[in-house]
């Protein structure tokens, strides 16, 4: 399966995208976590969020330079994520999925990139630090901006709604519904 690769801001482009679909993202992108979001709902956002993707990171940063950059759980961002794509935001990255508000705010807009837990050191191989917002919250906290790449992603919710954790999830409850010769609901 060949790759798409798409460059930031993301566009219209981003609507064709497809759950499954193997995607390598170039171009700025910027890091933020549950404080991040809330300080940008409060303060206003410190980059234009037009075409902006959101990495749900909290990156290890050492001598400017990023030395892991795993993502964190998204579903702590379901509350927070909103504002962001209201604003033009077109993307998330994070691990884990999201919930059905944050599929619902996606659609027509925006996707949600998947990339794996426990690859904190690939991802870094493909990032180039280029600057922060807020850099009182910490390192974990702050919103890094950070040059991709070609950073390996999987579409794990599509602008239609399709979700690769829902079609995972609902096919596990039936096999374990099969295995244990009940009907589950």
């Amino acid at each position: 399966m060949v790759s798409i690769q798409l460059h930031t801001p993301l566009g219209d482009e981003i609507l064709s995208l497809k759950a499954g679909d193997r995607i390598e993202l170039s171009g700025l992108v910027y890091t933020a976590r549950d404080e991040a979001h809330l300080r940008m709902q409060k303060e206003g956002i410190p980059f234009d969020p037009e075409g902006a993707v959101i990495y749900h990171c909290g990156p290890v940063v050492k001598d400017d330079r990023i030395v892991a950059a795993g993502p964190t759980t998204s579903a702590r961002m379901n509350a927070l994520s909103g504002f962001l794509l209201d604003k033009g935001a077109r993307a998330l990255i994070g691990k884990g999925g999201m919930g059905s508000t944050v599929k619902k705010q996606l659609r027509g807009r925006g996707v949600y990139f998947a990339f794996t837990g426990g690859c904190a050191a690939l991802a870094a191989s493909h990032m180039t630090l280029k600057g922060v917002h807020f850099p009182d919250l910490g390192m974990a906290e702050a919103v890094w901006v950070i040059e991709l790449d070609r950073l390996p992603l999987v579409v794990g919710i599509d602008s239609a709604g399709n979700d690769l954790f829902s079609a995972v999830q609902e096919n596990a409850k039936k096999i374990f519904c099969a295995e244990q010769k009940k009907e589950c609901v």
